[in-house]
């Protein structure tokens, strides 16, 4: 066993540090040291070598520092330690070091070689510390890391989390996907767009970094399609982990958007939504068709009724010039009996549904009146050209109404293109705000209508269709009634030659006799 070096008594220069004092704070350090000498035997260890490993100063001095070494260290580290060192030049890594008890930690260590006068390496000084804890908080850190992208990354919803100046930070795949169908940085045109939406509510939110619940967001894509998403803002608060902050602690703010494609949801609501449209606005043709049947029987039971009753009076009268017309008194009651049948269908009538006034957008309505008749302008191969208005469309009205008017007039518009042979099929509908109404044209590339017959069109029982067409032209008239309920007008643009154009106009506030 080697002789430990002898404590120098030396008394030290200007500017050196006495030997006895370097020795008390090399033996009082908190890091292991040990000092070998080039064949790394152990020359010297103090008291922190002995805390961390369990080795006393008098049980490895002598023996190499190999005692330390443990089977999973890779072969490949000590050979790239040795040859570091031999070029004396110093080493650092980590290595699986074993106790004197066979535990084993983990020793984050330093050797540096110790060059003599005559360039030679004489020693080498070596320092550790455990840092197997430290290494434990770092792989489990690393390990809830890993996991929480696993799980964001298979998460069935688009993640992004973007810093305070909106640059994107963290990702997942849901998201990424979203790229190639809406560009570069959907996050940031979903933002715009809920900015948009909410206003001055967004600016405060994100002022005060308050979270945002989830609110539908439409967006156009590349391919010139729309897209539905449920966008929800949270935000989270990280502490600066740099020096500057240590004492004085520095925030930064995250902004986590979760979206949610939901535009197949979007799109079965809307089929759901048409679908029972359709089934309210047949109901009500259903009504309308059993109206214009007993409105047209009436009206064919009464220019009879009121023929005979004419007779009845002329026979009332020579009855009263004392003529005996023992008929007189079998027509009055056969009259009486009639009146009473009249009446009795009359009642059977139906009444127009008690549907309430509210507020209804016509550009919306247009678009759900070529909805339910796409199948139609498809069938007949109608080209549509469809120019909603930019201002406001929105009036007090009878949404179903409004629907059943404008479908009654496309309807139209369709059967009468259907009835010219050849030429161009186009439907155009525009839809303009003026400055107290809002103007609607229907316009159809059919054979149009005559000048002499613009008014009668309107009138109840007229048509130009057809007796085989079992139309009785109530169509027409009750368009006409639907549109003085709303205080409108409804009439067929004299200057229009290239078909029939209908203008519809509704004034922004709703008059008329409303029910």
């Amino acid at each position: 066993m080697s002789k430990q070096p002898a404590t120098p008594t030396a008394t030290a220069g200007p500017g050196e540090v006495p030997m006895h004092l370097f020795r008390k704070a090399v033996e009082q350090a908190a890091l292991a040291i040990s000092i070998t000498d080039a064949r790394a035997n152990i020359l010297y260890s103090n008291s922190a070598f002995q805390r961390i490993t369990g080795y006393g100063q008098d049980e490895v001095v002598g023996h190499n520092e190999s005692i330390l070494s443990y089977r999973v260290t890779p072969k490949l580290v000590y050979e790239t330690l040795w040859a570091q060192i031999q070029r004396q030049r110093p080493w650092n890594g980590l290595l699986v070091n074993k106790r004197k008890d066979g535990s084993r930690y983990l020793a984050d260590v330093t050797i540096t070689p110790v060059v003599g006068e005559e360039g030679d390496t004489t020693h080498y000084l070596g320092m550790h510390r455990d840092v197997t804890e430290v290494h434990r908080l770092e792989r489990q850190v690393q390990n809830q890391k890993t996991l929480i992208e696993s799980v964001v990354d298979a998460a069935q919803v688009a993640i992004v989390l973007l810093d305070e100046k909106e640059r994107v930070v963290l990702d997942n795949q849901e998201y990424k996907k979203l790229i190639g169908d809406l560009g570069k940085e959907p996050a940031l045109k979903l933002l715009a767009a809920l900015r948009e939406q909410m206003g001055e509510a967004f600016g405060k939110a994100h002022e005060k970094h308050r979270n945002i619940a989830a609110r539908e967001v439409c967006i156009e894509t590349t391919k010139k399609t729309s897209r539905w998403f449920s966008c929800a803002i949270s935000w989270f608060e990280e502490h600066d982990v740099g020096a500057d902050a240590f004492y004085e602690p520095l925030r930064r703010h995250y902004l986590l958007l979760t979206i949610q494609d939901i535009s197949e949801i979007k799109r079965q609501q809307e089929a759901l939504r048409i679908n029972s449209l359709r089934a309210l606005l047949s109901e009500q043709e259903r009504i309308q068709g059993l109206r214009e049947t007993l409105a047209g029987a009436v009206y064919q039971l009464e220019g009879p009724l009121n023929m005979l009753s004419a007779v009845a009076n002329m026979m009332e009268r020579r009855r009263d010039s004392g003529v005996d017309l023992p008929a007189a008194s079998a027509l009055e009651e056969a009259m009486q009996k009639s009146r009473e049948a009249l009446e009795k269908l009359r009642a059977c009538i139906p009444n127009q549904s008690s549907e309430g006034m509210q507020p209804v957008d016509l550009n919306e309505v247009l678009v759900d009146v070529l909805k339910l008749t796409t199948a139609s302008l498809l069938a007949t191969g109608v080209v549509v050209e469809w120019s909603p208005s930019s201002g406001t469309t929105t009036i007090n009205g009878h949404p179903a109404q409004l629907t059943n008017l404008f479908k009654q007039l496309v309807t139209n518009a369709i059967e009468a293109m259907n009835e010219r042979r050849g030429g161009t099929r186009e439907l155009r509908l525009t839809c303009t705000t003026r400055a107290d109404h809002i103007e609607v044209l229907v316009e159809d590339s059919g054979p149009g209508i005559a000048d002499d017959l613009r008014y009668e069109v309107f009138q109840p029982f007229f048509t130009t269709k057809g007796a085989a067409k079992q139309h009785l032209g109530l169509g027409l008239a009750m368009a006409q009634e639907v549109v003085n309920r709303h205080g409108g007008t409804i009439d067929i643009d004299p200057s229009h030659h290239t078909g029939c154009r209908v203008r519809v106009q509704l004034p922004l506030t709703t008059g008329g006799n409303h029910v």
